[in-house]
């Protein structure tokens, strides 16, 4: 049996991975007013975000540190394998949940989460970078990415309608089971890399390998495994640190709409559950509109004989020059509609640049390096993450936002100066003399 298309078919499961992905964390933060309300009915609002805030933040650490496990075990273990102890882990853990009685379970079963979730985004780089050519890899990444943002859009009205009918412990249940049952397309249909993959076209299978540019090492023609050096090798060029700093610089920017859009409806206009349901997935729509845009305009741009490094650099600007307009005046948004809709721009902006943020890692190296440098680009990206997150509580005390996002504002400069000035050239690195 042949599938046509195969990569297409790989690459819509990653996504649905990611909606799914999505929907079990955002599970807590939709939740959090009821559940707050439930465990802690004595606590006052600020005390409340800072519980928040803190269950939050074992959960971006263990994520951080979960990115640099599981971007090794992808290596070590393969895609396919990967991803399924990722997920099944990470079900299970949502499952887990509905046990929870205060902050110290909660902090272990969102640190359970937390590790295990991380594996979705450096197998998912990998799987990119085994599955698609050089120039469909940034728009397979947007399609992928914009499983977090239809995540984000489902997810949020979907716990609020599900909160009319369950209690807040069953949901967790529900939402966690749905994880398990995407482990048997994926096992059936992923049954290899595409080089020995039974099912894929031999004209399919030849256009991805002849495609995959930085693993021609000695530039004959055929297929290798490019340049894969040890981790202390791979850290030795600039280039690493240039992907890495990148992506803690930007990431704390979506973190920081994750995990405080429901809270920050909730204290700033006065929503409840069902209210935040009704407003909390507008800025989603930006997120997933701007994944397709980042994966679609790099593709264009290099069917057109623009090089790797120009469509690279101009598409992770103009997503950072997207953001900085939106960030500064969420200092003063006025109405929850344009507070959303300012929301969906910045996210827009940031959907657009990371996805080619997050191709970087196999622009540079071979496949057996790829999976290695976005596990550690992720852990620092999810550090960074830490660091806002934890920050947030103090710096919106009282419910003024504005110091949040200015932060953010200049996180987005930072990120975009670092890949111009430490990623000199985007191209297939060699071993230094």
């Amino acid at each position: 049996m042949k599938i046509a298309n195969l990569r297409w078919w790989v690459i819509t499961l990653i996504a649905l991975a990611t909606i799914i992905n999505y929907i079990d964390r955002q599970s807590l933060n939709v939740l959090w007013p009821e559940i707050a309300a439930d465990l802690y009915p004595n606590k006052s609002d600020d005390e409340r975000k800072e519980i928040y805030a803190f269950i939050s933040v074992v959960f971006v650490f263990s994520y951080a540190f979960g990115q640099a496990i599981f971007g090794k075990i992808f290596d070590w273990i393969g895609t396919r394998l990967g991803f399924a102890l990722s997920i099944a882990i990470w079900s299970i853990a949502t499952v887990m949940h509905a046990m929870a009685k205060g902050v110290l379970s909660f902090s272990i079963f969102r640190a359970i989460l937390g590790v295990a979730e991380a594996g979705n985004w450096p197998g998912a780089t990998k799987g990119n970078a085994e599955w698609f050519p050089t120039k469909e890899r940034a728009l397979a990444q947007g399609i992928f990415n914009s499983g977090a943002a239809i995540g984000g859009i489902i997810s949020i009205p979907l716990i609020a309608f599900l909160s009319v009918y369950f209690s807040w412990k069953m949901i967790f249940i529900i939402v966690g089971l749905t994880g398990l049952l995407w482990l048997i397309p994926w096992l059936v249909l992923v049954k290899s890399p595409p080089k020995d993959h039974p099912w894929i076209t031999e004209a399919e299978r030849e256009y991805i390998l002849t495609g995959q540019k930085n693993q021609d090492r000695n530039s004959d023609g055929n297929f290798d495994d490019g340049y894969n050096p040890t981790t202390t090798a791979m850290l030795s060029h600039k280039h690493s640190w240039g992907v890495i700093i990148a992506s803690a610089a930007i990431d704390p920017i979506w973190w920081l709409f994750v995990f405080w859009i429901p809270i920050y409806l909730s204290e700033v206009y006065g929503m409840d559950v069902k209210t935040i349901g009704i407003y909390g997935w507008v800025p989603y729509v930006g997120a997933m509109f701007g994944a397709w845009f980042g994966g679609l305009l790099a593709q264009n741009r290099l069917k057109v004989g623009w090089s790797v490094n120009a469509t690279r650099k101009m598409i992770i600007t103009l997503g950072c020059f997207i953001m900085l307009p939106g960030l500064l005046a969420m200092a003063n948004p006025g109405s929850p509609v344009v507070a959303v809709l300012l929301m969906a721009l910045i996210l827009f902006g940031f959907q657009t640049a990371i996805g080619n943020v997050q191709t970087l890692p196999s622009d540079l190296f071979g496949g057996k390096t790829v999976g290695t440098l976005a596990g550690l680009a992720g852990m620092a990206a999810k550090l960074g993450a830490v660091a806002l997150t934890s920050l947030v509580p103090w710096l919106t005390s009282g419910g003024n936002y504005t110091p949040a996002f200015i932060i953010g504002a200049a996180l987005a400069m930072i990120a975009m100066l670092s890949v111009w000035v430490l990623c000199p050239t985007i191209e297939p690195l060699k071993p230094k003399a």
